[in-house]
């Protein structure tokens, strides 16, 4: 294939389409699950409990310090069962992509989607690309499923009790900040690196516990969403502590800057995770003898004697973490 930029006769069943799937879909990802003339696929499982989940990827820009929308889609969606208490084992993945990207764009993300897979150990087996024309799309989405199969005890916010502890793996905002730098839209610049990652890592340490009541990885909205969304399932309050919120100095500078509040800026490689206070030390130590979560920390606990989400300020005051209405970065996962 020598074309330089995609074309709508990229998307149109011809020539054209099967030479895109195949230099650089098929190549990239070419595994014996993987069919790219078939309708459907047959795929085997151990025995176990599956875990099913989708997602879709509109990122801008397409690349950013860190990672790229590839990386992003494959850490997505495959984080998203790992929370759920599972093993990520396929993948589909479908393409929109937009007239006029970059071929070799194209190549590098699909590499890159290519390479983490392979290193979380997941595979994508079926997929599908669509060509938008010119000014209908940012480039390309990504939309994939994941199929995963549950390892340990089943986890629900329904398992969640008064006093349990509110742990997280390390520090937050990370992606959000990254995210926004890369577009250059405030004359910021700055080495703030996307925390976008695995985190089957944790979940596997964590799921050893029996005190483990919940996880959840904050992506859009960040820990103040999870926490609403804690607060409308339990009907139980939340309280947090600023005082052992992990916060890169770095991130908390631009926060600053431009008004921002870390707690609402999306990770896409952290874990929220609700604990039994007495196992919840445990848990944070298994977390700290792994690289990714060195910096997890205890921040905060459930009240059911409180009907909000309440910050205790480093300063001993108090405020009200509200539930995000307006999306202060747009295209962020």
């Amino acid at each position: 294939m020598q074309d330089t930029h995609i074309s709508l006769a990229h998307g149109n069943g011809g020539r054209y389409m099967r030479e895109l799937i195949e230099e650089i879909f098929a190549r990239h990802l070419a595994n014996p699950e993987l069919d790219v003339q078939a309708d459907a696929v047959s795929i085997n499982f151990d025995s176990g409990d599956l875990l099913f989940t989708t997602d879709g990827f509109t990122v801008q820009p397409l690349e950013f310090p860190g990672g790229n929308i590839g990386s992003l889609a494959v850490h997505g969606t495959t984080n998203d069962l790992a929370v759920a208490g599972a093993i990520p084992k396929y993948l589909s993945l479908n393409a929109f992509i937009e007239e006029g990207l970059e071929i070799a764009t194209l190549e590098r993300i699909i590499k890159t989607l290519a390479e983490t897979a392979k290193e979380i150990g997941v595979k994508v087996v079926c997929g599908d690309t669509k060509v938008l024309r010119r000014g209908e799309g940012g480039g390309l989405y990504l939309a994939t499923t994941g199929i995963g199969v549950r390892q340990g005890h089943a986890l629900s916010m329904n398992n969640i009790k008064h006093g349990d502890a509110i742990l997280v793996s390390g520090p937050v905002g990370d992606h959000g900040i990254a995210v926004m730098l890369a577009r250059e839209e405030f004359g910021l610049h700055g080495d703030i690196q996307s925390d976008a990652a695995s985190v089957l890592n944790l979940t596997t340490a964590a799921l050893k516990h029996e005190g483990l009541r919940f996880m959840r990885d904050p992506t859009r909205g960040g820990i103040a969403t999870v926490c609403s969304e804690l607060l409308r399932a339990t009907k139980m309050g939340i309280r947090l502590s600023e005082n052992t919120l992990p916060v890169r100095d770095a991130v908390q500078s631009v926060c600053d800057m431009l008004g921002y509040d870390p707690l609402y800026l999306a990770c896409e490689g952290r874990v929220v995770a609700i604990v039994d206070p007495a196992e919840a030390q445990t848990v944070l130590a298994s977390w700290q003898e792994l690289e990714e979560g060195r910096d997890a920390a205890i921040i905060g606990h459930i009240d059911s004697k409180v009907n909000y989400v309440l910050m205790e300020t480093e300063i001993g005051g108090e405020r009200f973490i509200e539930e995000l209405e307006d999306d202060p970065l747009p295209r962020i996962c």
